[in-house]
């Protein structure tokens, strides 16, 4: 094909432009887009991302323009290059691990390095001794080792009790032999194993003297540090999961591994006495995995505001069809983004963006409490511990583990779902342009829908906070028991959880008069009485009734998702009354925001409208003004603020990658450029005959391809 004419480069869209269009959206509020920036990420964030993308875009390497245009294999070596120049970057510049995480993050795609730094370093960190951070941290914290964490079976995902590796205890030698009994023990989707890590934090069934401990990590080479070959008894390879990542399978033949191969901050075979011997918390054991849970509902707002940004950006330049009932003077086109079915798609979203940043925020508010906590009970402490590993083994309703473990179960579940979903819910109001490549919404979308999955299955996940809950609730019953003819002295439960199943039964005889219309506080509080409505008709099925747990497994789900909507407009609303954003931002837009908090608490409640109603939180006529009043009202008032509302998150065009979602609205021209300019197939002259055996004719002077 012949380069692209001057004629068609002169060529302009037609109607209004598209920066237009856009900078008249910008006019219609005054939203001042970089102080709300400021509030949503801080000014030394800002700074941060804005330096290090200036040096990214410097570096040839970090080019996108083919990379909706490549194969798998083209996709997987640029990556890997990528990869490695990012860590030379960071030896050059000297980047904190904080700076570091923005570079990786701005690249915007899973890399082949991507495991050993989010899973292996940390798993050394948080649950080797001294000799082994020393032994395997040290030279894995400067790339002498690649390490991938292979947890994950073809038989067994979620159900880690079950994985079929085995490790086990050689008195002996003082080793242990890794084994894979059968086809579904080998390690699957385990990203960087592929072809890029030669060590692995292998979770295996310890067994000692023909006994099972149940899964423990063990550090096993699988690859030679020096031809990067595979080792003797070692079958992996890549099983093609991720385009630019190389999720892997292993399998083990009695491979044989040493004494301080097994992971031994918490537990560990003594090679004396050849007993096993578990020391200090173990329940630390599950800060890696609540780290990587906490960090995803963190990054879930984010994720949504990347799609909803270009979704938002693109309607408000898209004109299609006109306004039947606009006055005779404004005929035309309309914007896409003025049609209410549009609005109700994509701006309870957008409210959701900051509903969910808000709550991760808080999500690692609370991690980072507990682990303060946890460190400082165990410092010091190197005898056996009585309580086991598992969070359920808490004191429900007082231990902040068990309420950070399944908050974060969770929390992981919804706020990754409705990211996923609403990405979908992105793309498909763009149109048929939203399919495209172009658009940056469905690359995006295939890539971090596996979240949904990994780090625990949503559906899951759900159990976990339903366990957690119905132990809350036996213990609120617990305090009301009569001693010798009178209640016992109550004592004020310290967790959020208990403290609403406390307010439910104290109420229950009473009911409740909730004004969800009127007064933002009545909102949380009506969430509050739901998820406990839920969670005490949980336990009647369950204790009183004796239902098996199977068949009460949806009746969870919906729990657990009741619980995680009201911590997240509990989390919603508790930043909008918080001196951290009312000294930073002006009334104007604080006022938008709590906008957007109804919005989004009011969306939920109507589309969730038969469990308020059947708890008694909110009466039918409610619900019905919820949705024909009060979430059409503020449609129509958000919407003059929807552009400068996404323009806050700062997403840089070379982020987002994206013809549709340009800051500057030059829409068309972009996509344009892309198809006629960047794609290499244009380059080709085909055979189109079926008689002939040649393929291509020509690709730019190459030679001739045949059958």
């Amino acid at each position: 094909m012949a380069p692209t004419p001057d004629w068609v480069k002169q060529l302009k869209p037609s109607g209004p432009q598209g920066y237009e269009l856009l900078a008249a959206e910008r006019a219609r509020s005054n939203i001042p887009v970089e102080k709300l920036q400021e509030l949503l990420l801080t000014k030394e964030a800002i700074e941060r991302k804005r330096r290090i993308l200036d040096i990214l875009k410097s570096e040839k390497v970090f080019d996108k323009s083919q990379n909706y245009f490549s194969g798998r294999m083209e996709r997987f070596e640029r990556a890997l290059a990528r990869e490695k120049k990012l860590q030379m970057l960071k030896r050059k510049h000297n980047w904190t691990q904080e700076e570091f995480r923005t570079a990786s993050e701005l690249i915007g795609e899973p890399g082949p390095y991507g495991l050993h730094e989010s899973m292996f370093r940390i798993t050394i960190d948080e649950q080797g001794t001294p000799e082994q951070r020393e032994k395997f941290g040290k030279p894995a914290a400067d790339y002498k080792i690649i390490g991938c964490y292979a947890q994950t079976e073809l038989g067994h995902g979620s159900n880690v009790r079950g994985l079929e590796t085995t490790a086990t205890w050689n008195p002996e030698d003082k080793t242990f032999t890794i084994h894979s009994p059968h086809l579904t023990a080998s390690k699957w989707w385990i990203g960087s194993l592929g072809r890029t890590a030669n060590h692995a934090c292998v979770v295996a069934q310890l067994m000692v003297d023909g006994k099972s401990y149940g899964p423990h990590p063990f550090i096993v080479q699988i690859r030679d540090t020096k031809t990067h070959e595979p080792l003797e008894g070692i079958h992996v390879g890549d099983m093609f999961g991720y385009n630019t990542m190389d999720n892997g399978f292993l399998l083990f033949n009695n491979v044989k591994v040493p004494h301080i191969s097994m992971l031994a901050r918490f537990s560990s075979v003594d090679p004396n006495t050849n007993k096993y011997v578990r020391r200090g918390s173990p329940s630390l054991v599950y800060g890696t995995l609540t780290w990587v849970r906490s960090t995803i509902v963190m990054q879930a707002g984010a994720v949504l505001a990347r799609g909803v940004t270009i979704a938002t950006r693109y309607c408000a330049i898209r004109r299609q069809f006109q306004d039947r009932d606009a006055p005779e003077w404004e005929k035309g086109e309309n914007a896409v983004l003025n049609y209410t079915m549009v609005q109700i798609r994509l701006l309870p979203l957008l409210a959701a963006t900051f509903a969910l940043h808000f709550t991760g925020k808080g999500m690692m508010n609370l991690y980072q409490e507990n682990q303060k906590r946890m460190n400082e009970k165990n410092a010091g402490r190197d005898g056996p511990s009585k309580r086991g590993a598992g969070p359920e083994e808490t004191q429900s309703g007082s231990d902040i583990l068990a309420d950070l473990h399944a908050t974060s179960c969770g929390l992981k579940a919804l706020s990754s779902s409705t990211a996923a979903e609403g990405l979908e819910v992105c793309r498909r109001a763009c149109g048929g342009h939203g399919y495209s490549s172009f658009s940056g919404i469905g690359p995006w979308y295939s890539d971090y829908l596996p979240t949904t999955t990994w780090e625990g299955d949503n559906y899951m996940l759900t159990q976990q906070v339903a366990r957690y809950l119905l132990k809350s609730a036996r213990s609120v019953l617990a305090n009301e028991l009569p001693i010798n003819g009178a209640f016992a002295d109550f004592v004020p439960p310290p967790l959020d959880t208990t403290r609403i199943l406390s307010t439910f039964r104290s109420r229950s005889e009473i009911g409740c008069a909730f004004d969800i219309l009127g007064s933002d506080c009545d909102i949380i509080a009506a969430f509050a009485w739901r998820s406990s409505f839920l969670t005490f008709e949980a336990l009647k099925h369950r204790d009183e009734e004796k239902k098996p747990w199977n068949d009460l497994l949806v009746d969870f789900y919906r729990l657990s998702k009741a619980h995680s909507q009201y911590m997240v407009v509990k989390n919603f609303y508790e930043a909008l009354l918080s001196p951290d954003t009312t000294s930073k931002i002006d009334a104007d837009t604080i006022d938008v925001l709590w906008k957007l908090f109804r919005l989004y608490s009011l969306h939920t409640l109507e589309q969730e409208g038969s469990e308020f109603y059947a708890s008694g939180a909110c009466s039918k006529h409610q619900i019905m003004l919820a949705r024909t009043n009060a979430v059409m009202k503020l449609l129509k008032e958000i919407r003059p603020h929807a552009v400068r509302l996404v323009d806050s998150w700062g997403f840089d065009d070379w982020l987002l990658d994206s013809s549709l979602g340009r800051y500057d609205g030059k829409v068309y021209e972009d996509m344009f450029y892309r198809a006629s300019e960047l794609n290499p197939l244009n380059r080709v002259t085909v055979d189109p005959y079926p008689e002939s055996d040649v393929l291509f004719r020509k690709i730019e002077g190459e030679v001739k391809s045949k059958l």
